[in-house]
């Protein structure tokens, strides 16, 4: 009997090690799937794909803002850039992803999507259904100086980001971004439209094949920043609290498993300062007994606000990856959006080109600074990541609506900040799949 009762219990237990075995066979497989993915990556890319991220001075403190008083963007700026250039000697035969140039692209090299392949496109991106004749534009690739970034696969893409949520937040240019990420995606998945407010502040997508949820969360400062209304109009006067991060995306936050951050593009006009809810200062006023800052003051206590409240954020994911994508120059000739600028070529810069002096590349600068802070604070380990745009952008100009269409939504203006699609802007997403893979990996730089 006892001999009986023993070879049951051994039938039970082998009949369970069966069936664990059984229900074990797709995880198996999903995880080779996805190793066998990240080895054909690396191995059609010649040298390790290792960005590495400029770091720069702190410039004030919060407690000392009158340190930055007057001061000359410029001079401030120049030298958090070459101090970022100057690298440790074993760094040098690293690849920087960000630091390359554009070459025509090879013989059946096309674009990812078309105006057709792509329903999501909106008006306002869609060049070619507006009238822009020109394909040129579209015959480029990004070539990194030290080793090849491959193109963008939507299948690797999705496979890592499976059962996730990804939100871009930032400006308009963030949705850029975010469209761009949904025409490439939406080859390999067809995405559901979940969610669109009134004012198109907040969009939600889900591809229903993978699970992944992608979002859009706008805010033009990331911080907290009131219009002025007067006699029920806005007047483009702003009230920007620089201690205070827009709930918007505050409130959305905790839900995320992704998140890229970017902003810059609002901040170029007329505003009043708060910090703990007194007025400090103001932007582009004239006015007695009140400080006027230069533009780098509120920028930057926008990132470091921004970064302040995610480092101090309780109620995040376990693995948040936080991606700060760098400022996006605009390209007007000229003049700007109101007085006649335009933006009409038709082919990139080179880089002896673009100009690194300006104001775009003082703008990364103050980001990337902020960034580095951010990953310097004390406590548990955050996963943070550069998304450096801003020198492949730089000799872009011929990436944008412009001219080139029907200006519809602009009435009359040329639009010479945004990205037509397909464009340019679909290698910030080439950008984001080596990042997702090198976190996959466990080699971020954080």
């Amino acid at each position: 009997m006892l001999a009986k009762n023993n070879m049951k219990k051994s039938s039970t237990t082998f009949q369970d090690k069966r069936e664990r075995c059984v229900k074990n066979i797709p995880l198996i497989l999903s995880s080779l799937f996805i190793a066998s993915i990240l080895c054909l990556f690396f191995l059609i890319s010649p040298k390790p794909l290792t960005l590495l991220p400029n770091q720069g001075p702190d410039i004030f403190d919060d407690d000392h803002p009158q340190h930055n008083k007057q001061e000359n963007l410029s001079q401030t700026t120049k030298v958090s850039s070459s101090s970022s250039n100057s690298k440790p000697q074993k760094e040098e035969n690293k690849c920087d992803l960000f630091k390359g140039h554009w070459v025509p692209s090879l013989e059946g090299e096309s674009s990812y999507y078309t105006n057709s392949s792509c329903t999501t496109i909106p008006d306002s991106k869609n060049c070619f259904r507006h009238g822009r004749m020109d394909t040129d534009f579209l015959k480029w690739k990004w070539k990194p100086h030290e080793c090849e970034l491959p193109r963008f696969n939507p299948t690797s893409f999705l496979n890592i980001v499976g059962g996730k949520k990804m939100a871009f937040i930032g400006d308009s240019v963030a949705r850029n971004h975010m469209e761009s990420l949904l025409c490439l995606l939406s080859q390999e998945d067809t995405p559901k439209d979940m969610y669109k407010d009134p004012d198109d502040k907040y969009r939600q997508w889900y591809f229903p094949k993978h699970d992944f949820t992608l979002m859009m969360i706008w805010s033009r400062f990331l911080i907290v920043g009131e219009e002025r209304i007067v006699n029920g109009t806005g007047s483009s006067i702003f009230d920007l609290h620089l201690d205070k991060v827009d709930e918007d995306w505050a409130n959305i936050f905790p839900e995320l498993d992704y998140a890229i951050i970017s902003d810059g593009h609002w901040f170029f006009r007329v505003m009043y300062l708060h910090k703990g809810n007194k007025l400090i200062g103001c932007v582009y006023c004239n006015e007695q007994n009140v400080t006027n800052y230069n533009i780098d003051l509120p920028i930057r206590m926008a990132f470091r606000t921004t970064f302040m409240h995610i480092n101090g954020s309780k109620n995040k994911k376990r693995g948040l990856l936080t991606v700060l994508r760098t400022f996006a120059p605009a390209h007007f000739e000229n003049g700007v959006w109101n007085n006649g600028g335009y933006c009409n070529r038709t082919s990139p810069l080179s880089e002896a080109e673009a100009d690194f002096g300006s104001f775009d590349w003082q703008l990364r600068s103050i980001q990337l600074e902020e960034f580095e802070r951010a990953k310097r604070e004390k406590g548990e380990k955050r996963l943070f990541e550069i998304l450096d745009v801003t020198r492949a952008m730089l000799m872009r100009p011929d990436g944008h609506p412009g001219d080139h269409w029907g200006n519809k939504w602009m009435k009359g203006y040329n639009d010479c900040t945004h990205w037509c699609l397909p464009g340019p802007v679909d290698l910030w997403s080439e950008f984001l799949l080596a990042l997702l893979i090198r976190s996959q990996l466990g080699i971020l730089t954080s």
